[in-house]
């Protein structure tokens, strides 16, 4: 049976507006990492502010680490993130062949979108702001296509794909032991096994793909991430290092 991590605490409720603005109202009572479970969201969001489709079994939850703050090292929790999602889906189904993760955060099954990560600064009064680390699974169903951005991935869930039920509250036992594991080693280590292990597992790496940078695309092929955690692309001009963009198939 799956062990809930000791050093962390956790929070489940059964309705808020969005678990990243419940975590930001709770910063200056939080003082251990603390998950934050909700079983509805009424005002959930995602990536630069959009819309987080949230039907109901599925897991919306944040996790608040009150000794991170802004920076290249907040940033790099996306792949420790994304990497013990992955190992929490192969944990679930016994299988590690349809999943893969995309840069910069989220996860895939079967090639459409199964999770996505979004991370926030979060003010702490008198203090120096932490981090919190918004998670959202399609445990059982997938948000509706007009729900989505064009040129999206097709939404996917874990329960139509490959049969396996896994609950909210389930879920989050597997997913915060995953994810301690990986912060535990990335403290320890520092990024570059952690790196290797997300390239292992990324999806169109060696292939073209397009970054959306704002009014600019840059369409290049996947070489890598960097030790910083950005993508690079090799273009027709040259290498390229993008830190923050929106990456189509």
């Amino acid at each position: 049976m799956t062990q809930w991590p000791a050093e962390y605490d956790r929070i489940v409720l059964e309705q808020v507006d969005s678990t990243l603005d419940e975590a930001a109202r709770r910063m200056g009572e939080i003082a251990a990492p603390t998950w934050i479970l909700a079983h509805h969201q009424t005002a959930a969001r995602g990536r630069r502010g959009r819309a987080w489709s949230n039907p109901k079994g599925n897991f919306a939850a944040t996790l608040v680490l009150p000794d991170v703050a802004p920076g290249v090292l907040a940033a790099l929790r996306s792949f420790v993130a994304s990497l013990a999602l992955f190992d929490s889906f192969v944990a679930a189904t016994g299988r590690t062949e349809p999943f893969a993760v995309k840069w910069p955060n989220d996860v895939l099954l079967n090639g459409g979108k199964v999770a996505g990560i979004l991370l926030e600064s979060v003010p702490r009064p008198g203090g120096m702001p932490g981090l919190a680390i918004g998670v959202g699974v399609n445990l059982t169903e997938p948000p509706t296509r007009d729900a989505l951005e064009p040129r999206a991935l097709r939404p996917v869930a874990l329960l139509q794909e490959t049969g396996a039920h896994v609950s909210p509250e389930e879920f989050l036992t597997v997913l915060a032991g995953a994810y301690a594991t990986l912060e535990t080693r990335l403290r320890q280590y520092g990024f570059a096994p952690l790196r290797q292990a997300w390239l292992d597992r990324a999806a169109r790496l060696g292939e073209s793909i397009t970054a959306r940078l704002g009014h600019e695309e840059i369409t290049g092929v996947f070489e890598t991430v960097d030790a910083n955690g950005q993508l690079v692309l090799s273009t027709a001009q040259g290498r390229r290092a993008i830190a923050a963009a929106d990456v189509f198939f």
